[in-house]
């Protein structure tokens, strides 16, 4: 059950976009389409959850023993960034049109606070090894969700008669803005 709990707020209650805010940039940069939203969401899953295992493993087993917590931020960058290389490398090669299409916002996932945020947030929770896997597993889901929704919606509004001044940018953050009403509403389930 606890497992569960943790999913479900992780996914909806506290979805990463659209209740904490955080991965904002690749959130409205890369959710034109559909399929680039899936790709880059699943890139996202990926790190997000590799991220969070290599720097729960790294804060426990190296920064506290040494009595270097201090530089948690600063090693959790560059353990994201060793990971953010290492994905982009296996997307060159397995699937270069998700590569293509993904472009300049592949490498924004290094610098994604969502990711970094996930990491620092596991420490905060003090979470054990599995239980952080599962909340970062789940918080990549929960991103990877926003993105498809949003995409899917923006990709409609691009067929619906829209005021000029409001094409573009401008109603994506509206539908933004409603869509994190509405995921606050979980709030109160739990």
């Amino acid at each position: 059950m606890e497992y569960f709990v943790i999913i479900i707020g992780a996914v909806f209650v506290n979805n990463i976009i659209f209740a904490q805010f955080l991965g904002i940039c690749p959130f409205l940069g890369v959710s034109n389409k559909i399929s680039t939203a899936t790709g880059m969401g699943l890139a996202v899953v990926f790190v997000i959850s590799l991220a969070t295992t290599v720097t729960y493993l790294v804060h426990h087993y190296i920064l506290v023993p040494y009595n270097i917590a201090f530089m948690q931020t600063v090693t959790f960058i560059l353990v994201i960034a060793a990971l953010v290389q290492l994905v982009e490398i296996i997307l060159k090669k397995v699937a270069p049109p998700l590569y293509q299409a993904l472009g300049i916002f592949l490498p924004l996932i290094t610098t994604n606070c969502a990711v970094l945020g996930v990491a620092i947030l596991v420490i905060q929770k003090e979470f054990n090894l599995i239980q952080s896997v599962v909340f970062a597993s789940a918080t990549a889901v929960g991103f990877t969700l926003a993105m498809i929704l949003f995409a899917g919606i923006r990709e409609h509004l691009e067929l619906m008669d829209i005021p000029e001044g409001m094409k573009g940018m401008p109603i994506a953050l509206i539908t933004a803005g409603l869509l994190s009403l509405a995921f606050m509403g979980f709030a109160g389930l739990v």
